[in-house]
């Protein structure tokens, strides 16, 4: 499975590209508000010609859905979120404003993912793990052949997601990253929703919120 990363808005907040051999496709928390960004992204698309087949939410919080809706109408795909992050994404509209947010499209799910399963790309499978604790219906996905993970903001590099927000939880978000994120292999690589890519095996030796 290939990933692609781009960085979007001014939460420099992180959305992935994901594709396999069959060219099939599904783009990961949308991040992207300017039209600048959705011609950045969706050039990039088409000029590997894949296929997309999704819009994929690890959570519903404003930085990672800004792009649900016109991505969605755009290539004519559905929208999956976490079966608990419903109420999150409903509401984004209200409090977009505060954010400075003005043409912000909401966007109504087709599918909701449960929170044990697989998502396909394809011939590819992710294995769909649960962890909230930023939120509360947060998933990460997990290609356990590749050993890639996209970690929405569970786990940063040396960080970890906030939990300041509505549902969050920092007990919980610790308790998740240690029972089911640090029991991954320690050469797999975690794709975060901000900064830089990490591995599992860097977070349980350096990260000072949560050391194995």
């Amino acid at each position: 499975m290939e990933v692609q990363s781009f960085v979007f808005s001014p939460l420099y907040e992180n959305t992935y590209v994901l594709w396999d051999h069959t060219m099939k496709a599904i783009i990961v928390d949308p991040g992207c508000y300017e039209k600048y960004e959705f011609d950045e992204i969706i050039k990039f698309i088409d000029d590997r010609k894949l296929q997309i087949k999704a819009i994929v939410n690890t959570h519903c919080h404003i930085d990672h859905v800004l792009g649900n809706e016109k991505l969605k109408k755009h290539f004519k795909v559905p929208l999956l979120i976490p079966e608990n992050e419903v109420d999150n994404l409903r509401a984004v509209e209200a409090y977009a404003p505060n954010w400075g947010i003005t043409h912000y499209e909401p966007a109504t799910p087709d599918h909701l993912i449960e929170n044990e399963g697989t998502i396909s790309i394809g011939e590819t499978d992710l294995k769909v793990i649960y962890a909230p604790g930023h939120s509360p219906g947060h998933q990460v996905f997990y290609y356990e052949e590749g050993k890639k993970l996209i970690g929405g903001d569970v786990l940063f590099r040396d960080s970890i997601g906030r939990t300041d927000l509505p549902g969050g939880d920092h007990d919980t978000l610790i308790e998740n990253i240690k029972t089911k994120l640090f029991t991954l292999p320690d050469e797999t690589v975690v794709y975060p929703g901000h900064g830089p890519t990490t591995t599992i095996g860097h977070e349980k030796e350096h990260n000072p919120f949560v050391k194995a």
